[in-house]
Order: structure tokens, then C-alpha cells, then sequence
């Protein structure tokens, strides 16, 4: 074999070294930043470690079909002990509660659920309490306010006065009431008062099964008062007062899960990634920023300011601007 024989396979073996251990730096550099960004917590999920999985449910809530996944991938996970729901969330749709109720209740056939409530668990976030084992709140929170709501403005003067008719061509008198762009007629009010009164007497039937108390000996409940914490527990409403440590202390001592289990918090699957992809992914994110779609990812992580558009029978509550 020539010199310029073995120099050339001498290059081409330093080449492929060479390649070997960029990829393995480059391999390295990304779990860093993958533990760096999503904590060591979302690893330990992986490793299938016996946990308390923590879910935060906060601002409007809504029918949210990856949320409810995640419930069910919680209810199918063996590793998983039990489930801490931080609840902070003045309501949304009557139907985005009842379907976290419904998910919650699942769950609550294999493994406990405890409830801590924040500054408020009103209205549809007093619903998802409803779902847990145990309700823990602070003496401050803002929680209650049993009730349905339906609104829609009425624009007739407004239209009128800048010359704007609307027509209409409908199949039936009940068709698309209540309307904005006229004056409520009894008709439709009643059928609105009808179906708005059958979600309340739902709302309070859960509450009096749930909570094992009667709704008309509560001051208040049925005309949609909202409580502080501490008067929610005087009637029974809520269960404990404190918070995370309350909630946890309740798991281990009333529900035998061991004490010292990791807490994990577990998040919609947009949120929560463990592949490669979804490492570089959050890493370029953390790195780089993403300025074009700044109003974008605001919007998707306060889901409060979705009130600007929520429909349908709405449960949610909200202090007075007068």
C-alpha cells in the first residue's frame, strides 16, 4: 500500500471520528437544554416514577379537547398515584366545566384527586372542584358564585342611528332568538329562561350530591353569591383551608399515597414534549424568541382574554366595573 494510499484512509478515518463525536456533542447539548427547559420532573415521567401529577386549570375554561386528554392519559398512567388539581379560574361555559367534571370523576374510580384552590374558583372553576375527592382553599379565596348566565347585546338603536336595517328570512319564529338585532320577544325570552334554569338546576343538583348539603339552607347560593374561603368551609362548600401542603398532607394521611412522592405537573400535549423534536423545539423557542408570533402565543397562554369570544351558556364570575 502507498504512503498516499494509507494517508487517504487515515483522512477518512479521522473524518468519521470526527463526525461521531459532533454528534454526540451536539446530542449532549440538546438534553441539557431539554432538562434546563422542562425540568428534571418531566424526565422522571418518562423513567415511570411513582408521582402526585399536578394539573393547573386557570383563567377561562373551556371545552379543551387536548386538556381532556391529558386527563386521560393521567387516568391510564400506572406511575401516576394520585392527582393534585390547582384550580385558579373565575369560570367559562357551563359545558367546558362539565366536561372536566366528567374527566375528573374517571379518574377518581382508580387514583384520589384533591382540589387547591387559588384567588378564585368561581362559577364553572367551582364545577371542576365539584370532580375532586377534596376541596383545600384559602381563607381568602373567591369561590361560589353558583349560576348560569346567558348574554347578548342589543344594537337596534345603534343600527338606526347610522342607517343600517337588517333583514331576516327564517325558517320558524324561534329561529336564531335571542337576536341582537331586535327587541326580545316573550316567546324567545321564555325559551331562553328555559334552558338557561335547566343548566342552574344542574349546577345545584351537583353541588347538593357533591357536596351533601341542601342549596336553600345556604344564604345566598341559589341567587349566585360568591364566599370567601373561609365561609365556603362554614358551609360546607369547600373542605379544608390552607393550601398545596393541606392538599398533599390529605393524600397521604386520608388516601395512603406515600409521603415524599415527587409532584410533577403535567400539561396539555402543545405544552409538554419529551422527544427530540419537541427539545429543539422549546430550546429554539427559549433562544431565539418568536416576535412574529408575539400576540399569537399570548393569546394561546392567557386563555382570559378568549372571553372576547365566548359563546353559549356561560358560567363564569367576574366583579362589578360600577
Amino acid at each position: 500500500m502507498t504512503i498516499e494510499t494509507e494517508t487517504v484512509l487515515d483522512r477518512r478515518r479521522l473524518r468519521r471520528n470526527m463526525a461521531f463525536w459532533r454528534a454526540l456533542a451536539v446530542f449532549a447539548v440538546i438534553l441539557a437544554i431539554g432538562a434546563g427547559l422542562f425540568g428534571s420532573n418531566s424526565f422522571k415521567s418518562l423513567l415511570g416514577q411513582k408521582q402526585i401529577a399536578r394539573v393547573s386549570i386557570t383563567g377561562t375554561i373551556l371545552e379543551d379537547r387536548k386538556q381532556l386528554k391529558l386527563f386521560d392519559k393521567i387516568e391510564s398512567s400506572d406511575h401516576v398515584a394520585a392527582v393534585l388539581l390547582y384550580v385558579n379560574s373565575p369560570g367559562g361555559t357551563t359545558t367546558g366545566g362539565e366536561a372536566i367534571y366528567d374527566a375528573l370523576r374517571r379518574i377518581s374510580k382508580k387514583k384520589p384527586i384533591v382540589a387547591q384552590f387559588g384567588t378564585v374558583a368561581a362559577s364553572a372553576g367551582y364545577i371542576v372542584g365539584l370532580g375532586t375527592d377534596h376541596i383545600v382553599a384559602r381563607g381568602n379565596t373567591i369561590t361560589g358564585s353558583v349560576g348560569v348566565i346567558l348574554q347578548w347585546p342589543q344594537v337596534t338603536e345603534l343600527l338606526g342611528k347610522i342607517g343600517v336595517k337588517v333583514n331576516e328570512i327564517k325558517s320558524g319564529p324561534l329561529k336564531a332568538e335571542p337576536s341582537p338585532f331586535k327587541p326580545l320577544n316573550e316567546d324567545a325570552r321564555k325559551v331562553t329562561e328555559e334552558m338557561v334554569q335547566s343548566s342552574f338546576k344542574w349546577f345545584v343538583s351537583l353541588v347538593e350530591e357533591r357536596r351533601g348539603i341542601k342549596a336553600p339552607d345556604v344564604p345566598g347560593l341559589v341567587g349566585g353569591r360568591v364566599f370567601s374561603g373561609r365561609d365556603a368551609k362554614k358551609f360546607d362548600l369547600v373542605d379544608e383551608l390552607g393550601g398545596e401542603e393541606e392538599a398533599v398532607r390529605w393524600l397521604e394521611t386520608k388516601r395512603g399515597i406515600d409521603k415524599g412522592l415527587e409532584i410533577v405537573d403535567w400539561k396539555p400535549s402543545d405544552t409538554q414534549g419529551f422527544g427530540l423534536s419537541s427539545v429543539v423545539a422549546g430550546a429554539a423557542t427559549s433562544l431565539f424568541g418568536n416576535r412574529a408570533g408575539g400576540l399569537v402565543d399570548l393569546m394561546a397562554r392567557d386563555r382570559s382574554l378568549s372571553t372576547l369570544g365566548l359563546d353559549g351558556l356561560v358560567s363564569v364570575w367576574h366583579p362589578s366595573e360600577n
